[in-house]
Order: C-alpha cells, then sequence, then structure tokens
C-alpha cells in the first residue's frame, strides 16, 4: 500500500487524508500543533468557549460529501441547522438591516431600510448565481494549471459569456453602478473580506459570492465550527487515518526531483506522495529550501488578517444574533489604511459572532461568548502593541454607542489573535488568513497550483493555494488535490 505524509491537520489536510485513504492510501497526518484544525480550532476560557478562527458555515454539502464518499450518514458524525437569520448589519447611522435567510423577508426588509425595487435586488442576486455557475466548474472545481480543465464545453460557455463576468471591473464598480444607496453598496462590498481583500480593488466577478449566502444559506453546527473538524477527525481516524500531533516536520525529502518522505523531528519517515497543507511560502521555505523557489508567487501580495478579542460578556443582547456587522462610516479608508499603509483606522467596521446564541452551553448563564475581529493587514512589522490598545478602544466606543451601553463594564474576560499570533499558531505566512490576496483581475490563476512542476510526488492544499481560502474553497482544494493523485 502506497504511504501518503499530508503536512499539515488544517481542515484541507484532514479533508485530503479522507479521500486518499478511501481511494486506497495509507495516510499520516503531522501535525505541529497539539490539536487538529488549524484556524478551525477553539479556546476556552474561564466558562466560555470560542470557536478560534472561522465562523461562516456555508455550503455544508462539501462536508456532507465527504461522509457520503466513503458511505457514512453524516448526521452519525454531524449535525447543524440552517439559520433563519444570516446576520444582522448595523450602520453608523443607526440603520440596522436583518438580512433575512428567505427572499421575500430579505427583499421587503432592503426595500423598507434602502428604499430599493426588490426586483432591482432579485436582478443582482441573479447576475451574482450566473457569475457562480458559468465559473465554479472552471475556477473552483478543477486545477487551472491543467490544459484539460479548459478542453470543455464549461469553458468554452464561461468564454461565451465572459462580458457578464465583470472581470474588468472592481467589485466597487459593480455594487456602485448597481446600487444607488451607499449603505447598499457598502454591504455588498464587504464580500471582498470572504477573500480578504479590498472590494476597491478586487475583480467584479467576486459579486458571486452573495449568491453562495443567499441562495445556500447560512449554517450552524451543532457545538460550534470545532464540530466540522472533531466530526472530520473521527472519520479520518475510522478509515484508518493516522494523526500524529505535536511533531515538527522539519524537511521534505527529495531525491532526484522527486519527494520520498518528510523528516519528522530530525528522524526520516519515507512516503511515495507528500501532500503539504502548510502555507505555500513557509512549505518552500521552510520545507523545500533547496528547491527551486516560485519567487512570482511567494511574493505575491499578502491577503488581510484579523484582530480577534475573544470576550466574555455578562449580559445578554436581544438584538444581536449570530453573525453582526456594525459598519465604519468610511469603508473605503479602510480598506486603503489595509492595503496601502498597512495600518488600521480608528473607525473601523466591527464583526461579532456569538456562538452562545444557538449552544447556550458556550457562556455561563446570562452571558455571551463575543468573538470580536476586525480585518488588518498582514504582519510587516507593524506596532502591533499600539495598533491593537488602540483597535480595541475604539471597537468598544464604536459598539458601545450602536446599542448604547458602556460595553467595557460586562467584558469578565478576555483572549486575543493577532496577525503574529495567527503566523506562529497557523504557519500562515505574516498572519494572512487567506494567503495571497485577490486584488487582481488575474488573481485566481496567479495562485500557486495544486502540484509542483518541478517535483514529482508533491502536492499542495489549503487556502494559500488554488482555488483559495475559507472552509469551502480549502475543502475543494482537497478534492482537486486528490483527483489530481488518483489511485494508488
Amino acid at each position: 500500500m502506497k504511504q501518503v505524509a499530508v503536512i499539515g491537520a488544517g481542515i484541507a489536510g484532514i479533508a485530503v487524508s479522507i479521500r486518499l485513504q478511501h481511494a486506497g492510501f495509507d495516510v499520516t497526518v503531522y501535525e505541529r500543533n497539539a490539536y487538529p484544525g488549524g484556524k478551525l480550532s477553539e479556546i476556552n476560557l474561564n466558562g466560555y468557549r470560542f470557536d478560534a478562527g472561522p465562523s461562516l458555515f456555508t455550503m455544508p454539502n462539501f462536508v456532507e460529501e465527504l461522509f457520503s464518499l466513503v458511505g457514512c450518514k453524516t448526521s452519525d458524525y454531524f449535525e447543524y441547522i440552517k439559520k433563519d437569520i444570516v446576520c444582522e448589519y448595523f450602520f453608523a447611522d443607526q440603520t440596522r438591516f436583518t438580512a433575512y435567510a428567505d427572499k421575500d423577508q430579505y427583499m421587503k426588509e432592503a426595500e423598507q431600510k434602502f428604499d430599493i425595487d426588490p426586483n432591482k435586488l432579485s436582478t443582482y442576486f441573479e447576475q451574482s448565481r450566473l457569475k457562480y455557475d458559468l465559473t465554479s466548474p472552471l475556477f473552483l472545481e478543477k486545477s487551472l494549471h491543467k490544459l484539460t480543465t479548459f478542453l470543455s464545453i464549461g469553458t468554452i460557455k464561461a468564454i461565451t459569456f465572459i462580458h457578464k463576468l465583470s472581470l474588468f471591473d472592481t467589485l466597487h464598480d459593480v455594487n456602485q453602478s448597481f446600487f444607488d444607496n451607499p449603505k447598499l453598496v457598502q454591504l455588498f462590498n464587504r464580500y471582498a473580506t470572504y477573500n480578504g481583500s479590498s472590494p476597491y480593488m478586487t475583480p467584479g466577478i467576486m459579486s458571486l459570492i452573495p449568491h453562495l449566502e443567499q441562495h445556500y444559506g447560512t449554517f450552524f453546527p451543532k457545538g460550534g465550527m470545532i464540530s466540522i473538524t472533531n466530526s472530520l477527525v473521527n472519520l479520518a481516524e475510522s478509515l484508518g487515518v493516522k494523526f500524529k500531533y505535536g511533531v515538527n516536520v522539519d524537511s521534505i525529502s527529495v531525491k532526484a526531483n522527486t519527494a520520498n518522505g518528510v523528516v519528522v523531528d530530525s528522524q526520516f519517515e519515507a512516503a511515495d506522495i507528500v501532500v503539504s497543507n502548510m502555507d505555500i511560502v513557509p512549505t518552500y521555505r521552510k520545507l523545500l529550501p533547496n528547491q527551486l523557489q516560485p519567487e512570482k508567487i511567494l511574493q505575491q501580495e499578502r491577503s488581510s488578517s484579523a484582530l480577534i478579542f475573544y470576550w466574555g460578556i455578562q449580559h445578554v443582547f436581544p438584538e444581536l444574533n449570530l453573525h453582526n456587522i456594525f459598519f465604519s462610516e468610511n469603508y473605503q479608508a479602510e480598506f486603503e489604511a489595509i492595503f496601502e499603509q498597512k495600518n488600521v483606522v480608528d473607525d473601523i467596521t466591527v464583526y461579532v459572532h456569538i456562538s452562545s446564541k444557538d449552544e447556550p452551553s458556550d457562556a455561563p448563564s446570562g452571558c455571551e461568548n463575543w468573538f470580536v475581529m476586525v480585518n488588518v493587514p498582514s504582519n510587516t512589522g507593524q506596532d502591533w502593541d499600539e495598533i491593537i490598545q488602540r483597535t480595541r478602544t475604539n471597537i468598544i466606543k464604536r459598539i458601545s454607542s450602536q446599542l448604547n451601553v458602556n460595553l467595557e463594564e460586562f467584558i469578565t474576560c478576555e483572549s486575543m489573535l493577532d496577525p503574529r499570533s495567527i503566523e506562529f499558531k497557523t504557519q500562515s505566512f505574516q498572519g494572512a488568513l487567506y494567503g495571497a490576496a485577490s486584488n487582481d483581475r488575474y488573481a485566481a490563476f496567479l495562485r500557486h497550483p495544486n502540484f509542483s512542476r518541478t517535483i514529482n510526488n508533491i502536492y499542495f492544499c489549503g487556502g494559500s493555494v488554488h482555488p483559495g481560502g475559507g472552509i469551502p474553497l480549502c475543502l475543494l482544494s482537497a478534492k482537486i488535490t486528490s483527483d489530481l493523485i488518483g489511485k494508488p
């Protein structure tokens, strides 16, 4: 039986191990941390439980596909509910918008709050759907770096409708040309943050993302986001995948341009195939230092990172839901600061995730667990201590004003992640959440492929390579990689 070494137990690493073990390989996953999941892990603090990283769960079909692939019933491992409310939005002028999952309710609320013709909004979502349907088989589900991907009817169809894909406009251009209300423009500009980019730079094709959220809906996994990690690890182990935690992969062994194993804590372990779920930059710099380095890819602009506060809140806010956005007044200034000035503005948009709304055991009775996140630049040596102190003050000021409270009085305990600690814990280069930024119309083609062009038997999966970051894309990355490897 052929041996596969998977480096990193992030969500893509776990998923590729399931697929390859099921295909007939003998898979071992090596993880530096004492726990699986990478960013998709958890924090426990003074009776509060927090999901450490990704907090939005959409397109659960990609998770379910892994269970059905091996003939298992999803509900035996993993359960989730669909949310009636996608997100609560709070604007600087006290406008509040509830984004309902139900399309009719969403349209009615939007008409009332933004004075927009529901038919026009419906047209926007239809165009969003068209972009997804045309490009998904090409950009998301297959390797962009294989000629066979482009020799298909789907590619010809996509080229035929290329004028509808908004490739030569920015996301902001698309939204501003469609909506008269600046609040709606800001709301739909927000979707650029789903891949760590700027709406004022990322191509307009990213306007396909709203379709995914509105059409497929948003969900809450019972037990929190960590249950995605735990259920897939349990599935992998039931198939025979071996996980080794608390070990450090020193290098990938290469002989005659062919990967033949990994060096783990100074010990060589043979493997016929090596799959790196590690960020592509440290994969090359640390694990393959003597191999040809794809400098153009490795030196691409990084995506945004995050500053996250985990607050135990001794209060219940009925006006808040699972997902909440408090918008800034000057959205463009935020992204100019992140990508041009490598800094953080004072008037900043704040995201608050409260899993105790759906999982009461995540917080003590009468309390809430707040995951509070703002977008920040990747770590290039900024004075993070100053940025953190200043931003914390501004976050509390912003939310306190919106909710008419003194939020500081309710914070009973606190933990934090910043780009430095994100980089240390997850090996994400500069703490960037999505690898390279997508602030270029050719960004989809510039991501590293899921295989090596110069070394045989080495492959890559995860958010820093094709097709990108976020849970759905990482799971697609694992599928693309396993399809490239094939069967033993």
